[in-house]
């Protein structure tokens, strides 16, 4: 039997699929409709074989200029075994070209590179590409080991760190209101200007906050009412995802980014996760900070694309950019679509 592919318009049943097939909290319907609020589509998928739903998926989709129309984006996904993911893979893909006529069908699993997934992949079509826009080189907790095993993996100077904040005055707990979420951007701000990395506008955050609810906690150390440094998380039932962190200058002398990550850890816990993942590792300061909490990095899959156009390889040539919404990356394919167009007027019966 062919699996069928079938919208999703219900948000309950939909996370209750995502739980099920222990999704990442980016294909929560939540997060969706953040995207979809800034600049993307949203198509929730389920595949079907008989009765049985084997896998589902959270596509976005983001208009291109003609001829390449569109691309279709998987956030760690697609959700599905092993066993089932040929046929989901190519269930999707198929989708994708009839209903979206995507030029490729991206995709950036939150499974291992080392898992038989990794061959179910490249059997389906798909190509490794470094259009990366979630890292792959990650680090990944396991939440089910004791307190003295996560301590056990950190360093030295990390344990001290945390032992100090969580003995000192500072109140550690979940944001609760809008207000405490204007402390968070406002830190926020700060700490991108320091360490000079780009952020969206406050309200993409602000909806995140809205549109995820429960299922995007901030954890923040506080001193009285002023906030100090906060962690900023995406969870489902099994993953805790880091989105966000900063840490305001008093914070960093009394070193309360270390406090406030171990309450996180703490948090997610007892809110049920299994996994932490500390959402990607650079060559950078804040990298090197995460570092510090264990011994072990994990590697996930990667991005990988099934071209689905016989436009994708100028687009692959033209937009490295483009899935980030970059406007350097959408200059680059106007210019590779004006180079196209000629070719198709030449096709065109009668030209």
């Amino acid at each position: 039997m062919i699996p069928a592919v079938v919208p999703c318009t219900d948000r309950a049943l939909w996370d209750e699929h995502v739980d099920r097939f222990q999704g990442h909290p980016q294909q929560l319907w939540g997060w969706g409709e953040t995207k979809a609020m800034h600049g993307w589509s949203v198509d929730r998928v389920l595949v079907n074989n008989g009765d049985n739903t084997i896998g589902c998926a959270q596509l976005l989709i983001r208009r291109l200029p003609f001829p390449f129309r569109a691309l279709v984006y998987i956030p760690r996904g697609p959700m599905c075994s092993v066993e089932d993911a040929p046929a989901v893979l190519a269930s999707l893909a198929d989708h994708a070209a009839v209903r979206h006529r995507t030029v490729a069908l991206s995709i950036e699993p939150d499974w291992d590179a080392d898992s038989a997934f990794a061959g179910a992949v490249a059997s389906a079509g798909f190509r490794a590409t470094t259009n990366t826009v979630l890292i792959p080189r990650t680090l990944i907790l396991d939440l089910t080991r004791t307190d003295d095993d996560l301590m056990a993996e950190m360093s030295k100077s990390t344990r001290a760190n945390i032992r100090k904040a969580m003995r000192s005055d500072v109140e550690f707990r979940k944001v609760k209101n809008d207000s405490e979420l204007e402390q968070v951007l406002a830190i926020y701000h700060d700490t991108a200007e320091r360490a000079g990395f780009g952020i969206h506008e406050d309200q993409y955050y602000r909806d995140i906050f809205r549109n995820l609810g429960d299922g995007s906690p901030i954890i923040a150390a506080f001193d009285g009412e002023q906030m100090l440094a906060f962690v900023w998380l995406a969870r489902s039932g099994s993953t805790a995802f880091e989105l966000y962190g900063g840490v305001s200058a008093e914070g960093q002398k009394q070193r309360v980014n270390y406090g406030v990550k171990w309450a996180a850890l703490q948090a997610m816990r007892e809110d049920g996760c299994s996994r932490y993942d500390f959402n990607g590792l650079l060559n950078d300061g804040i990298s090197d900070f995460k570092k510090q909490f264990a011994k072990h990095e994990n590697m996930l899959l990667g991005t990988w694309e099934k071209p689905l156009s016989p436009f994708y390889p100028a687009y692959a040539q033209a937009m490295p950019l483009a899935r980030r919404g970059l406007q350097q990356g959408r200059r680059l394919l106007k210019t590779a679509a004006g180079r196209v167009r000629p070719l198709i007027r030449k096709l065109r019966p009668g030209s």
